[in-house]
């Protein structure tokens, strides 16, 4: 029987639903059956609305956002345990009624809200079933810069983190957890895009010509409408992404039809091959949008209008290099972006292929549930001290 695991997601965004495919797919390359479970969803319609609805919030109100991520939720105040509290049983319920049905071997957490739960039910154990089974191993994968304190709880076999930084921020809650450093996960395409003459071919945009990538993350935040209209008029060739953002696909369609140069997409599967056709890619501070530019070897422009963790991440990619920040008002992302595509500098490599999955793969072997353990040996108990060895730069505090 293939071993199971469950991954809890949480449909605030894209990113989570990324690193779980990503996930997904790399335990099925190990051998495993992995199914994902929307956080959200499991909160019940109300509860997955009103999160939602206050997140969207948030997020429209900067400064706000600010206040509660630095000053609760990294530092572990009463305001974000009891935040954490709300959800949890509700979700440790629900969790423990869909495992009943189908146990799972090891529970994976690439969402904040899920890690709680996971914890909890690890350390009350599997549900009564006609045979006994072992507790399921615990894995949290956090792929911002920095973990805040829901991310971290006691009771977690493995922490998976993608920076030095990271591995001290979880350790700032859980002095003893076992963490591993791992290269951010990213999907297949971007580790085999297309060659930028043929992305370029395709999609309409002249071989020699100045070319960014222009998007605001899944629900198309940030002024994207406005800094491709600032671009286009300097003659910059501009893949604009509106995501998921009906409202702002509908204007950049109308942008399109009185300036050529702006390329208008709503939410597509194309994004390796408009990263690949670009000399730039201009977005917001996402991890994962990042980690998919880098890995097709493209320098960033971040706009600082992402709040929270979007600001930590922004200061992690600047130090990581090839990247830097603007603004978000047009003008001065266009005056940004000029200045940057004017500099002169060697084209940064790919990160190799390849290299998330066996990081991966080698962290999983180190709490016995690689491919050569099966669950419940003693190889790699998680109860064992220390660190899981680094498996990417990061864990040195640089990349290449």
């Amino acid at each position: 029987m293939p071993r199971r695991a469950v991954i809890l997601s949480g449909s605030l965004g894209m990113g989570h639903d990324v690193v779980s495919d990503v996930v997904s797919a790399s335990l099925a390359g190990l051998g495993w059956q992995a199914r994902t479970l929307d956080c959200m969803a499991l909160l019940g319609p109300r509860a997955s609305w009103a999160g939602d609805w206050v997140f969207r919030r948030l997020m429209a109100r900067p400064g706000i956002f600010d206040g509660l991520h630095f000053a609760h939720l990294r530092t572990g105040s009463r305001l974000a345990a009891a935040m954490d509290r709300a959800a949890t049983p509700r979700l440790v319920s629900a969790l423990r009624e869909v495992l009943a049905g189908e146990p799972a071997d090891m529970i994976i957490s690439v969402f904040a809200a899920g890690v709680s739960a996971t914890a909890e039910l690890a350390a009350s154990g599997p549900p009564r079933t006609a045979s006994p089974r072992p507790r399921p191993r615990t894995v949290v994968l956090c792929p911002d810069a920095l973990p805040h304190a829901t991310w971290v709880r006691e009771g977690i076999d493995l922490f998976l983190v993608t920076s030095a930084p990271g591995a001290a921020a979880v350790r700032r809650y859980a002095p003893g957890a076992r963490v591993a450093v791992v290269p951010p996960p990213v999907r297949p395409a971007f580790a085999h895009p297309p060659p930028r003459p043929a992305a370029r071919s395709s999609l309409g945009v002249p071989a020699d010509a100045r070319c960014v990538l222009l998007m605001g993350g899944g629900w198309g935040l940030g002024p994207v409408e406005g800094a491709a209209r600032a671009l286009a008029a300097a003659g910059v060739h501009v893949l604009a992404v509106a995501g998921h953002n009906a409202r702002l696909a509908a204007r950049l369609r109308d942008l399109a039809g009185t300036s050529p140069l702006v390329h208008p997409y709503g939410f597509t599967p194309r994004i390796a091959e408009l990263m690949s056709a670009s000399d730039l890619v201009v977005t917001l501070p996402g991890a994962l949008t990042c980690a998919e530019g880098r890995s097709v070897g493209r320098n960033l422009m971040l706009l600082d209008a992402m709040p929270g963790h979007g600001r930590e991440n922004l200061q992690h990619e600047l130090e990581l290099g090839g990247a830097g920040a603007c603004n978000p008002r047009p003008p001065e992302i266009a005056a940004s972006v000029l200045a940057a595509l004017d500099r002169p500098g060697p084209a940064r490599p790919a990160r190799p292929p390849g290299e998330w999955d066996q990081a991966f793969a080698a962290a999983m072997v180190s709490i016995g549930v690689g491919p050569e353990h099966q669950p419940g040996t003693a190889a790699g108990h998680p109860e064992a001290a220390g660190d899981v060895a680094a498996a990417d730069p990061a864990a040195a505090g640089t990349r290449p």
